[in-house]
C-alpha cells in the first residue's frame, strides 16, 4: 500500500513540475481562458527545450507545413508553430536567422500595408548564450544581439509593459492570432487563440495573463500551434495556408548555447 502511495505522489510531482523521468524535455502546454476566448499556451524552458527555426529541407525546398516538417525530419516533433512574415514564394520577408546563419536580412520598410505595417514591428530571438527576447525592429541593430535564431514579424503586442498604442480596444476586427514572448531569458511563451479575437484583446492576454513585458505578433487567420501531446490548436485546418519559417522543438535535441 505504501509503495502505491509513493508512486502516486511521484506521479503528482512529475505532473506538477513538468519533469518527465524518461528524460523528455519539460515543455508545458495548457488551455488559458481569458475574457470570452480560449487560448493554447505553450511554455518552453530553454534550459531543457532546444528551440529551432526551420524553413527549407535538405533539398532547399520550403517545408510549407507543420505536417511536412513532422514527417520529413526523422525526429519526433514535440512542438511547432509558424514563424514571422513571408511572401507568396514562401520566403521570409524579414530577418531570419537559423543555426546562427542569417538567411534573410532585417526589414526596415515602413508604411507597408497589413499587420507588419502597424508600428512598431519587431524581432523574436534566441542568442548564442541560449537566452531569448523580443525587441522592436528599430532597436535591433543598436542592441548588437548575436542571435542563434531570429524571426521578424509585427506588430509588437506589448512594449515595455504597455499595450501597443495603435490598437483600438473597440475594434471589431477579429481573427485567429498567434504570438510569442520571453517572460524571462530562459522562459519562452507561445500562444494562439482558439477563436477570432482583436489585437487589443490578444495583447492583453500576453501582458495581463501570461506576464510579458514585451511580446510579438506572429500571424493571424492561418496560425496554428502543434504539440505532440495535444495535437493542433488555433485556426481551423481549412484556413491554414503554407508557411515559410517554423519554430520547432524536437525530442532528444540538446538544449543550451
Amino acid at each position: 500500500m505504501r509503495s502505491h502511495r509513493c508512486l502516486r505522489a511521484l506521479a503528482a510531482f512529475f505532473a506538477f513540475t513538468g519533469f518527465d523521468p524518461r528524460g523528455v524535455a519539460a515543455l508545458e502546454s495548457r488551455t488559458l481562458h481569458a475574457g470570452d476566448a480560449d487560448y493554447r499556451v505553450v511554455t518552453l524552458d530553454l534550459a531543457h527545450d532546444a528551440l529551432e527555426l526551420r524553413w527549407r529541407d535538405a533539398d532547399g525546398k520550403p517545408y510549407g507545413s507543420i505536417e511536412a516538417l513532422r514527417r520529413a525530419d526523422g525526429r519526433t516533433l514535440r512542438f511547432a508553430t509558424n514563424a514571422g512574415i513571408y511572401d507568396r514564394e514562401f520566403r521570409p520577408l524579414g530577418l531570419t536567422i537559423a543555426d546562427g546563419e542569417q538567411l534573410r536580412g532585417l526589414n526596415t520598410t515602413r508604411g507597408r500595408s497589413g499587420n507588419f505595417g502597424i508600428q512598431p514591428n519587431g524581432v523574436f530571438y534566441v542568442d548564442r548564450e541560449g537566452h531569448a527576447g523580443v525587441v522592436a525592429t528599430g532597436d535591433w541593430r543598436a542592441r548588437g544581439i548575436d542571435a542563434r535564431l531570429a524571426t521578424q514579424s509585427g506588430p509588437m503586442l506589448v512594449i515595455d509593459g504597455a499595450l501597443n498604442a495603435n490598437f483600438d480596444e473597440g475594434s471589431e476586427s477579429r481573427k485567429w492570432r498567434s504570438g510569442v514572448c520571453a517572460r524571462t531569458p530562459d522562459s519562452v511563451v507561445f500562444a494562439v487563440s482558439e477563436v477570432p479575437v482583436s489585437f487589443h484583446q490578444f495583447a492583453r492576454v500576453f501582458r495581463d495573463e501570461i506576464g510579458c513585458r514585451d511580446a510579438l505578433y506572429l500571424d493571424g487567420t492561418l496560425s496554428q500551434i502543434y504539440t505532440a501531446e495535444g495535437g493542433y490548436a488555433g485556426a481551423p485546418s481549412m484556413m491554414v495556408k503554407p508557411y515559410a519559417g517554423m519554430l520547432a522543438v524536437f525530442a532528444g535535441a540538446p538544449a543550451g548555447p
